[in-house]
């Protein structure tokens, strides 16, 4: 028997997946709170309404955006939900699948139909709001996405079927969001895209990331500017001299560079060679002396022998890569990829990614402990038990390093900017203590 609405107009939106999602939800939360709805974020307290904001990037993110769905099917066939609806990536690239198989669901939205779900919940799309954003991250840092969509060819990535061609924000329109997240509060933005170094093509005819980060280095209350999801193949270069003229700019790149093989690069479509990528490092950190560079890497792509795999490991032995995460290749429909035989079995993809992290781990722990002894700033994030958690510049949230601090010597406030002491490290993390200017 279907039970009574637990609290009518409330909504309780899910997000899965990566930060570009988290964006997106929070532009949906920001306007149903404007349309005066009740609206939760991952939330455990009683709604009425969920929205599951889906991941359709690999197996294990498909995985869990459908296990989330059926989960919510499940509690609103029992009554517990008056109302479900899906949108996000997994909902713009299997839509009529899952109409199909999961008919519970009220309806199914992509990735580009926010408009169309504020319409199917009688809400008004306001424009007005455009430059302002509820933030679900801590209050002193928030996601800046200066994109949507990519026109890379990579033979791997199925974002394109998901998320479109690339089109950017204007520049202006950035600066206004950023002033806006200043004046509550935010420290640090983290910009994101499918495609950061594409940015400003479409709409100047020229690659404008540096003059973005000027002009976003301008903003009164801004102090940290952090770039993730950069391409390597015509890498603008004035990105770097930004940087080390900037310092609201943080010394750290994320720059996904796949694979270390020339053969595997050249399979996957990737428009860059290894040596292209060696040149592009070695001139960030000669301009940019002590940068941070985070990349990921995917290995068991079809075809990859043994020797291209030990080519990728020689390749970052040579770099000695700050961050380092991997990916295992996921066989994805409709890519270029889709085409040639998934042929490297799965427990052989686990043990390369295992391989290539243990060369990892020891890199980071050398790398860390020349770092002791140094003395260099601290975001805080949290309070863990006794100590404080907070990042360095050469630090994102949830992916890289976290810095300790005791929590007796002195109190302290999530979004404190403090200066501290490196005293020990770890493979990932920093254990330093306060100095006191």
């Amino acid at each position: 028997m279907k039970t009574r609405t637990l609290r009518p107009d409330k909504v309780n939106v899910i997000t899965l997946g990566c930060s570009k999602n988290l964006v997106d939800s929070e532009n949906l939360i920001t306007q149903l709170q404007a349309n005066d709805y009740e609206v939760g974020h991952d939330s455990n307290d009683p709604a009425n309404i969920v929205i599951v904001n889906t991941c359709g990037f690999i197996d294990l993110a498909k995985e869990e955006s459908v296990n989330t769905i059926l989960d919510y099917a499940d509690r609103k066939s029992r009554g517990e939900i008056d109302r479900l609806y899906v949108t996000g990536c997994l909902s713009q690239r299997y839509k009529d699948n899952l109409e199909e198989e999961i008919p519970e669901v009220d309806d199914f939205f992509g990735t580009m139909e926010l408009p169309g779900l504020l319409a199917r919940l009688e809400a008004d799309y306001r424009h007005d709001l455009i430059g302002e954003r509820f933030i679900t991250t801590p209050e002193h840092y928030a996601y800046l996405k200066i994109s949507e969509g990519c026109n890379r060819t990579c033979s791997f990535c199925a974002i394109p079927l998901m998320r479109g061609e690339h089109v950017s924000r204007p520049l202006e329109e950035l600066v206004r969001q950023a002033e806006h997240f200043a004046r509550t509060g935010v420290k640090e933005l983290m910009l994101i895209a499918q495609e950061l170094t594409y940015y400003g093509l479409d709409l100047y005819k020229k690659r404008m990331l540096p003059e973005l980060l000027e002009a976003l280095a301008a903003v009164e209350g801004i102090e940290w500017i952090r770039l993730h999801y950069a391409y390597p193949s015509k890498f603008p270069r004035e990105v770097f001299e930004v940087m080390a003229a900037q310092p609201k700019v943080c010394n750290y790149l994320d720059i996904p560079l796949q694979h270390g093989s020339d053969a595997v690069l050249q399979r996957m479509r990737r428009q860059v060679t290894r040596q292209d990528t060696t040149d592009l490092i070695r001139y960030a950190r000669e301009v940019v002396p002590g940068i941070a560079i985070r990349t990921t890497f995917l290995v068991g792509y079809p075809g990859e022998t043994e020797e291209e795999f030990e080519e990728l490991c020689d390749f970052v032995r040579e770099m000695r890569f700050e961050r380092l995460g991997v990916f295992q290749y996921s066989h994805e429909e409709d890519t270029r990829a889709y085409d040639v035989e998934d042929d490297i079995p799965a427990e052989v993809k686990a043990e390369r990614a295992e391989r290539l992290m243990d060369i990892q781990r020891e890199i980071s722990y050398e790398l860390n402990q020349q770092r002791i002894g140094e003395v260099m700033q601290v975001l805080i994030d949290r309070k863990d038990g006794d100590h404080y958690v907070g990042r360095s510049q050469y630090d994102s949230p949830d992916v890289d390093n976290e810095v300790h601090l005791p929590a007796d010597e002195a109190y302290l406030r999530t979004g404190d900017m403090v200066t501290t002491r490196v005293i020990s490290a770890t493979e990932y993390d920093l254990i330093a203590e306060r100095v006191v200017e």
